[in-house]
């Protein structure tokens, strides 16, 4: 009896080598495919009216990291980007977070190069009356805006005009692009709201 046990004694050393192998080797598969994902994809919770009626507060969306790594953005896109007045989040903290910082979703309006007015509620860009068919309602007459927009800089603005903090604040201005994040690729949660975002391209 005595012989048997130190027989199979050491058959639950491999066992145990091969269980805890395999689960290194999942742990290490499991983090590669989350610092893979966050690499190329971020998500974000919309909190707030500022987009409405495009995205709705409390939906989810997947925002494409690598968009803009050989494109720059173009008019028309919809942009999550970290207001100017915060500093551009390290590697680390674009994977997991950076706690306080509140990331925001518009729509480039303006790219590098361009001059924009807004007069009487009206946005032009180069001269050009811009057409906005994704706009909630009118924009509100206010004072008159003018930005030339330098390399590097968009302009960008809520679709909800009326309700939304954007390019047209002192506080943040131009966007540049080292601070935007990425391109809102989909809307993923709620499951009835899921939908690819497509870019506006008839503002010219």
């Amino acid at each position: 009896m005595t012989q048997l046990q130190a027989q199979a004694h050491p058959r639950r050393r491999p066992l145990i080598a091969t269980v805890l192998r395999e689960l290194a080797e999942t742990v290490l598969l499991a983090a590669a495919i989350f610092v893979g994902v966050n690499i190329i994809s971020a998500r974000f919770r919309i909190d707030g009216d500022s987009m409405t009626d495009s995205f709705h507060d409390g939906q989810y969306i997947i925002v494409n990291r690598m968009a803009y790594r050989f494109n720059p953005p173009a008019r028309g896109d919809v942009v999550v980007f970290v207001p100017p007045e915060s500093s551009p989040a390290t590697f680390w903290e674009n994977l997991l977070g950076r706690p306080g910082q509140t990331d925001f979703i518009k729509r480039v309006v303006a790219v590098p190069g361009d001059s924009v007015e807004i007069d009487a509620g009206q946005l032009y860009v180069n001269g050009a009356q811009a057409l906005e068919a994704y706009l909630r309602e009118p924009m509100r007459p206010a004072d008159t805006q003018r930005w030339q927009l330098a390399a590097g800089q968009y302009l960008v603005l809520g679709d909800n005009r009326n309700f939304s903090k954007d390019s047209r604040a002192a506080r943040i201005g131009p966007v540049p692009i080292e601070q935007i994040v990425g391109k809102v690729w989909a809307v993923y949660y709620p499951i009835a709201d899921w939908r690819i975002v497509r870019p506006h391209r008839n503002q010219d």
